[in-house]
C-alpha cells in the first residue's frame, strides 16, 4: 500500500493559493459538512478550541472522502502531541508559538523519525495503513507538512533564523496574539499591527518558504495574498455561524 499524497504540501511549495477555513466547533458532522464548501484546507483547533486528540480522528475519517486537506493546530509544541497527531494519520501541522529557530527545530524533531528526530515508532497506527504502507518509517517524513506559528514580536524578528531550519515548510502569522505582543489586545487591525503583518509576509517570502495567515477581513485576507501569502484562511466556522444567525435574527426584529 502507498503513502497518502500530501497535495497541500506540493501546492504551497508550488506557490498555488491555497484558502482554508478554521474548524473550532468540536464535532466530525461539522467537519464533514465543511468539507463541501469548496476549501482546499480545513484547519481543526485544539489549542483555541475544545477539541481533544480522540476527537481529531472521527474528524480526519469525516475529511477522508473529500477532496479537502486536513491540517491540525497541536495545543501546544509538544512531541508527545505531536506525535499522536501523526500517528493519527495528520500530515500536516500547525505548531503554535514558534518564538525562534530552537523552537522550530523541536518541532522538526518531533516530525522525523531517529536518527533525524525523536519520533516515537509504532508499528499498527493509522498513519502507516496499519502496517500496510511499504517502508513507512523511511518515508513518512517526505509527506509530511510542519508549519511553524509566528505571533509574537520577538517571534518576527526571528524570522530569516526560524525560515533557515530545515523540515521548516511554511510560517504563519498569527495576527492576535501579534495584537497582543504588540500593545494592541483585541485590535489585529490596528494600523502598527497590519503593517507588521505585511512586513512579516514580505520578509518571509525573502527566505523562500511558503507564508501563510488567518484573517476574518476579506479585504485584509486579499491583500496578503497579494503580498504572497500561499496558505491563506479566511473563516472561522463558529464566526461564519454566529454571523449568519444574527443577520437572520436582526431580519426578525432580535439580536
Amino acid at each position: 500500500m502507498d503513502l497518502p499524497v500530501n497535495h497541500f504540501k506540493r501546492a504551497i511549495r508550488a506557490g498555488r493559493q491555497q484558502i482554508g477555513l478554521w474548524n473550532s466547533l468540536p464535532s466530525s458532522f461539522v467537519v464533514e459538512a465543511l468539507a463541501v464548501t469548496g476549501y482546499d484546507w480545513i484547519l481543526i483547533d485544539t489549542e483555541h478550541a475544545p477539541t481533544e486528540v480522540a476527537e481529531v480522528l472521527p474528524s480526519l475519517q469525516a475529511l477522508s472522502s473529500y477532496n479537502v486537506t486536513a491540517a491540525v493546530r497541536p495545543a501546544a509544541n509538544d512531541a508527545v502531541l505531536i506525535k499522536r497527531y501523526l500517528d493519527l494519520g495528520v500530515q500536516t501541522l500547525l505548531i503554535p508559538y514558534v518564538q525562534n529557530a530552537l523552537e522550530a527545530e523541536a518541532a522538526v524533531k518531533a516530525m522525523r523519525y531517529a536518527p533525524r528526530g525523536m519520533r516515537g515508532v509504532a508499528g499498527l497506527t493509522r498513519a502507516s495503513r496499519f502496517g500496510k504502507v511499504d517502508n513507512y518509517a523511511t518515508r513518512a517524513e517526505d509527506e509530511l507538512c510542519l508549519l511553524v506559528q509566528v505571533e509574537t514580536g520577538d517571534g518576527l524578528a526571528e524570522i530569516e533564523a526560524i525560515a533557515k531550519v530545515d523540515g521548516v515548510d511554511g510560517i504563519f502569522i498569527g495576527p492576535s496574539d501579534l495584537a497582543a505582543s504588540l500593545g494592541h489586545p483585541g485590535d489585529p487591525e490596528h494600523p502598527d499591527v497590519v503593517a507588521a503583518i505585511e512586513d512579516g509576509i514580505s520578509r518571509i517570502i525573502k527566505t523562500g518558504k511558503p507564508a501563510g495567515i488567518l484573517t476574518l477581513n476579506p479585504v485584509f485576507a486579499k491583500r496578503c495574498i497579494e503580498l504572497g501569502t500561499s496558505f491563506t484562511a479566511v473563516g472561522v466556522d463558529l464566526a461564519l455561524m454566529n454571523q449568519a444567525a444574527e443577520t437572520l435574527a436582526r431580519e426578525f426584529g432580535k439580536g
